[in-house]
């Protein structure tokens, strides 16, 4: 009996030790991004400011027109 329970312990030990070692590495694989994904945020980035660009000289046109 005193032997099934020292595996029990064992095994539950090892079986949580995995889990924790096993989560952890999920959150940090979804902590690095890709290539893909640096340069996504790099187009969106250049997007953005292409817009506000255009905005900006679409208001000072509006504001020499007036």
């Amino acid at each position: 009996m005193h032997q099934s329970n020292t595996l029990m312990r064992m095994l539950s030990r090892f079986m949580l030790m995995a889990f924790i070692v096993g989560a952890m590495g999920m959150v940090s694989a979804c902590e690095q991004q890709g290539p893909a994904e640096e340069a996504g945020e790099q187009v969106d980035e250049m997007l953005e400011e292409s817009g506000d660009a255009i905005e900006d000289a679409a208001d000072e046109l509006e504001e020499s027109t007036e």
